[in-house]
């Protein structure tokens, strides 16, 4: 169930600053911001329940990742970032790492 947890934590993780860029390019900034806000303590608490059986290191490197990862791909597909290779390849890089981390969690 952490490891739910822990993902769960790291989609909420991507929440926040998505609303907060969006909350600089549209007219609703009070709407994103406390998106980002109440994404802000959902991440917190799923990452709080999570870290009850995972260790703390990979706990937070995990969601960081998928926060990191997730929001590259959301800049990609909703707000035009660039999608070049050098930064694609990083990215694959980050995913490796959260794979690893997974597989070597005892």
């Amino acid at each position: 169930m952490a490891w739910l947890y822990l993902i769960i934590a790291g989609i909420f993780e991507i929440g926040w600053p998505l609303g907060l860029k969006l909350s600089q390019v549209t007219e609703k900034k009070i709407l994103w911001i406390a998106v980002a806000v109440i994404s802000m303590s959902f991440s917190g608490l799923f990452l709080w329940l999570a870290q009850k059986t995972i260790p703390m290191g990979t706990a937070y490197a995990v969601w960081t990742g998928i926060g990191a990862v997730g929001a590259f791909v959301v800049g990609i597909l909703m707000l035009k970032d660039a999608a070049t290779f050098f930064r694609i390849i990083s990215v694959t890089f980050i995913v490796i790492g959260i794979v690893g981390l997974k597989l070597s969690h005892q």
